[in-house]
């Protein structure tokens, strides 16, 4: 089988990685990829915006299963007008993309079908929002409605931190994705991602993971799109990801084929397990990134054969096993980031990276056969171990052997799981 892979980030060079371990595959291609992904696929001239072009493309390659990578091209409709083409598709519809494409659409789901989550206001003018900030106090977050590039949230510690951000939003911070601005209930508890692969009736389990969305150590400094990942998570317990199925991700799959748009692809929950159990921060409707570096890594299935299920509606008869090992991936971004960058700065040492080491490529390029930094996130130096513990020391070993002056990393990734195991050998 064919396949085409959409995307040219970290999250597809781990796809890639996966997918070309698979011996259902035939010849897989990748648009608009990046150094990295050359290596696992051909690339394709593609610009993923222009709908025809990529159902043309299908059919001139004999593509039997595309898979989308980032959240834009599906709120884009890309999904839609590829199944109208007669082309199998791994994402969601446009109208299921609501969920990530509009987190005022997703917490009216939650109230409508009792599903877990922040109490929450939604807005179209600042003082109205600002007037909801001031009657519930600080913490509380701001999230642009929109698609943002994971930066549209703040979690505001002040009031006048929550206003300025209210203000960023419809001052045109975020773009049209601030037009119109959700104020939500700050929840106290552990973050966690869940994953489960999805056809439109079944969702199936897909593993969790912890990220690190703040810019420095120990969480300070503002939120990026991921500096770092571990999985799986230690708070997702059996008992718990159970729950979370009943509660939240159940729910939404009968609520969205209620709504007349049944959900099929990767349905990401964040998720913040309280005191009073878990509740939904918000949904994504693809692969996290980092996340998906340390999912592929501990992954034991093949991979197609999983997101062909998904794609042909039978889900209900696949299971989804997992390797026992821990796995943790460190994010090397350009200094600056997730303010500008400069781009071009030249990346050496990558062939020094130790063996069982992964090193998936993110916001990379060639230039005269030198691999050169060209974005904020770039690579995803990403390592296993038969504990937290031992997959990070293996991820920064791994990281000291690369020369790139002008990056940078948090050197804390896994913090919390590392010393839950220091815990645990001392009790």
């Amino acid at each position: 089988m064919n396949v085409l892979l959409i995307g040219s980030g970290g999250r597809e060079h781990a796809l890639a990685w996966k997918l070309s371990a698979s011996p259902l595959l035939g010849k897989l291609y990748a648009a608009p990829g990046n150094p990295g992904i050359a290596r696992e696929a051909e690339i394709a001239a593609l610009d993923a915006e222009d709908h025809g072009a990529v159902a043309s493309f299908c059919k001139e390659k004999d593509i039997g299963l595309v898979v989308v990578g980032p959240e834009a091209p599906l709120v884009a409709g890309l999904s839609d007008h590829l199944r109208a083409a007669g082309i199998r598709v791994f994402g969601p519809s446009q109208a299921a993309a609501r969920l990530e494409g509009s987190k005022g659409f997703t917490k009216d789901l939650c109230a409508r079908f009792a599903i877990p989550t922040a109490a929450y206001g939604r807005f179209q003018n600042a003082e109205d929002a600002k007037d909801y900030a001031r009657a519930r106090g600080a913490p509380i977050v701001v999230k642009a409605d929109g698609l943002a590039a994971g930066k549209g949230v703040t979690v505001a510690t002040t009031l006048d931190e929550a206003l300025a951000a209210i203000d960023a939003c419809f001052d045109g911070a975020f773009g049209g994705a601030g037009a119109e601005v959700v104020v939500e209930e700050f929840l106290t508890g552990e973050e966690v991602s869940f994953f489960c692969l999805c056809d439109g009736r079944t969702a199936l389990p897909f593993g969790s993971a912890q990220d690190h969305k703040r810019v420095g150590d120990g969480d300070t400094g503002p939120n990026t799109g991921g500096m770092g990942a571990y999985s799986p998570a230690p708070v997702m317990t059996p008992a718990m990801s159970e729950r979370v199925m009943r509660e939240i991700v159940e729910p939404t799959m009968r609520g969205m084929a209620e709504l007349g748009s049944p959900f099929s692809g990767v349905l990401f929950a964040g998720l913040m397990i309280t005191a009073d159990g878990p509740k939904l921060i918000e949904y994504n409707v693809r692969f996290g990134d980092p996340e998906c570096q340390v999912l592929m890594m501990r992954l034991k299935d093949d991979l197609l054969i999983l997101l062909n299920a998904a794609a042909d509606g039978q889900l209900a008869h696949m299971s989804a096993r997992w390797y026992a090992e821990a796995a943790l991936t460190v994010v090397m971004a350009a200094k600056g980031y997730p303010g500008a960058v400069e781009r071009g700065s030249v990346i050496g040492g990558l062939d020094r990276v130790p063996e069982g080491v992964e090193l998936f490529h993110a916001g990379t390029s060639e230039r005269d056969g030198r691999i050169v930094a060209n974005g904020g996130r770039v690579l995803s130096v990403t390592a296993t171990g038969r504990t937290v513990t031992e997959a990070q020391a293996r991820a920064y070993a791994a990281i000291d052997t690369i020369d790139w002056p002008e990056g940078f990393c948090r050197r804390d990734i896994g913090f919390r799981a590392v010393e839950r195991e220091k815990s645990e050998r001392g009790a």
